[in-house]
């Protein structure tokens, strides 16, 4: 074979070896971007009274947030022009440079700011290892190697919250404070990483002569940024505030200007909007952001209703959710290596949505104050499984979906809707969970306060002069409201039997969210319907079957 002859779509470039060493590369990538969403969740607190910034500490996540969602789509077309490997080189120094900064800051704001700096090159981490994958790998074994990917995506995001808490509990590791290595861990597995793809990853040259969508970028900033902003913010500010309101105007006004922007921009337009013409990618694009609101609200409240209304720490909280790690480990592998073999990936998404739908609505009957731990533990199994069938399918079929130049959009607008989706459901749920619990547990006081038992240990005097009941007694008096709710530390300290009313009402909310995530895991099993029933074929062997042999 003479070295002219056409290569597949790179992938022969690599050997089975080097592809392998390639991946571990692109999996440490991946770990650090995923982790990073998550590890923060359990050590925020720390950091925020060490840093005497306790008001501030939802920036430092709504950062994260808001520049790896905006940068995941620039990654994707900049990869299609310049290529993926220094793209992905680029993201990996921009991530560690944010890293090193975050670990050596002494302020909020400078926290807020190196996450900011980490998510620009998250962005790029976890939508260009996919992408790349789609390079080197043909399509009759992609499904498999990426199914090997999204189990490290779901068992990072569900370490984060173990690891964040071990490092947040220690007082100093190495002549630093402890919860500095949550950002210091990053630079030693980092490293690994640049070192491996700059290595071993050699894909052909590339720079194709195309304009960049400068206005495509300023215009989805400009709809992302308030939307999140209010997404996060918006439980502090009120739903119905100047400051909401200001964000969903600017938010709308950016979804226009982008839609305008990319019809304007066409072939080069940051997300080429003929895509959404193929009715593969639009459904699975749809499905990636319902199903990426799903995902995000059972992580948010599996372990909010271990903590909040079983009394677990962070960490056993996190210990716990390993059970959804292996949901996931088996959905994502299994679903890849059938897709290998046969091609057929559109029972999947039915399959697994139908499975999350029916994880959802079970937590949401069966999960209160005396549920045995077993319980959620089983569910978090089931909605593991359901994810592992959902992600890894639609990111192929939107991958395959799409020219061979588009592969990078392609892969990098299923990240952005899933990260669109999480954003939104992790907000919105959290929101709903501490506006209903609100309700709830004053509903469950005045209930309570009728009860000759309740009154009685409440008049106790043991009871009133305990130290440990000093701040259920301060939350009688201000009654059940969002600011109340906000430090819940004392919750499983105190008197069980007064906090009794309380955690049913946590349990109540928790029960009423999941019920609301199962309507829309219905509504996704029947949008999947939709997705046309055929096999996956890998467009650039197709094409290269086209040209006829010399």
């Amino acid at each position: 074979m003479s070295k002219t002859t056409p290569v597949r779509a790179a992938g022969e470039v690599l050997t089975h070896r080097q592809t392998l060493t390639v991946m571990v590369g692109l999996m440490l990538g991946m770990f650090l971007s995923s982790l990073d969403q998550t590890i923060v969740s359990t050590s925020i607190y720390t950091i925020a009274n060490d840093l005497d910034g306790l008001s501030l500490q939802a920036w430092a996540t709504t950062a994260y947030l808001i520049t790896s969602t905006v940068s995941t789509p620039l990654y994707g077309k900049l990869s299609d022009i310049f290529g993926r490997r220094p793209l992905y080189l680029v993201a990996i120094v921009i991530f560690l440079v944010g890293s090193l900064y975050a670990g050596s800051v002494h302020s909020m704001t400078e926290l807020a700011i190196a996450r900011g700096i980490q998510g620009l090159g998250a962005g790029g981490l976890l939508a260009l290892a996919l992408t790349i994958i789609g390079d080197i790998v043909a399509l009759k074994d992609r499904a498999k190697y990426q199914g090997y990917f999204m189990s490290v995506f779901g068992i990072s995001s569900v370490l984060g919250p173990v690891i964040g808490g071990a490092f947040a509990g220690s007082a100093n590791i190495l002549g630093f404070e402890g919860w500095r290595w949550v950002f210091f861990i990053n630079l030693p597995i980092g490293l690994a990483a640049l070192v491996v793809v700059f290595m071993y990853l050699h894909l052909p040259a590339r720079h194709v002569k195309q304009k960049i969508d400068y206005w495509g970028a300023a215009a989805i900033t400009l709809a992302i940024v308030p939307l999140l902003l209010v997404a996060e913010q918006g439980r502090v500010w009120g739903w119905a505030s100047g400051a909401s309101w200001l964000c969903y105007g600017l938010g709308v006004i950016g979804i226009v200007a982008f839609l305008l922007a990319e019809k304007r921009a066409g072939d080069y337009a940051l997300i080429p909007l003929r895509l959404f013409k193929n009715m593969t990618f639009g459904l699975s694009s749809l499905l990636n952001f319902i199903i990426g609101i799903g995902m995000f609200g059972a992580i948010a409240m599996l372990p909010m209703y271990l903590q909040l209304v079983k009394g677990l720490t962070p960490t056993e909280a996190g210990l716990m959710m390993i059970t959804f790690t292996v949901g996931i480990l088996f959905g994502s592998i299994s679903a890849g290596r059938t897709i290998s073999s046969s091609g057929v990936y559109r029972i999947f998404p039915i399959t697994g949505t139908a499975i999350l739908a029916g994880a959802a609505t079970v937590m949401g009957l069966v999960l209160g104050v005396d549920t045995g731990l077993w319980v959620p533990g089983l569910i978090a199994v089931f909605f593991g499984v359901g994810l592992g069938f959902c992600m890894q399918p639609l990111t192929l079929a939107m991958q395959v979906s799409v020219p061979p130049k588009d592969m990078g959009v392609g892969t990098s607008t299923a990240a952005f809707f899933r990260s669109m989706g999480g954003a939104v459901g992790t907000a919105v749920f959290i929101s709903m969970l501490f506006s209903v619990a609100a309700d709830k547990i004053a509903d469950g006081m005045k209930t309570a306060a009728s009860s000759p038992d309740y009154q009685a240990v409440m008049k106790d005097p043991a009871v009133a002069s305990d130290p440990a009941n000093a701040k259920l007694f301060d939350f009688f008096k201000n009654g059940a409201n969002n600011e109340s709710l906000n430090d819940t530390s004392w919750l499983h300290s105190a008197n069980s039997t007064l906090t009794r009313p309380i955690t049913e009402g946590f349990a109540q909310a928790i029960d009423i969210v999941m019920l609301t995530a199962a309507g829309l895991m219905i509504i996704a099993f029947l949008i999947s319907f939709a997705l046309p029933n055929k096999k996956l074929t890998d467009p650039k062997a197709a094409a290269k079957e086209s040209v006829p042999a010399h």
